[in-house]
């Protein structure tokens, strides 16, 4: 997706990324207490690559509007 000027569009990036942190939350607090069963288990795992893959498409497309085209180094 890209925005007026032709460039990659945040705002999507942005909004998918949200909504996956958000159903990570929703699943876990769910529950209190994690079942720990393949299921629940897998669900996580596809929970948090999704929301890993959604940072990580944010941190490129910030990225490009950087100093060098680069997101900074953490630093923690």
């Amino acid at each position: 997706m890209t925005d007026e000027s032709g460039g990659p569009a945040l705002g999507p990036t942005l909004t998918e990324w949200l909504s996956a942190r958000q159903e990570t939350g929703r699943h876990l607090a769910a529950g209190g207490t994690p079942p720990l069963d393949a299921e629940w288990v897998q669900k996580l795992a596809d929970l948090l690559a999704t929301e890993r893959s959604w940072q990580e498409q944010y941190t490129d497309l910030v990225a490009l509007g950087s100093s060098g085209g680069r997101f900074p180094s953490s630093n923690r």
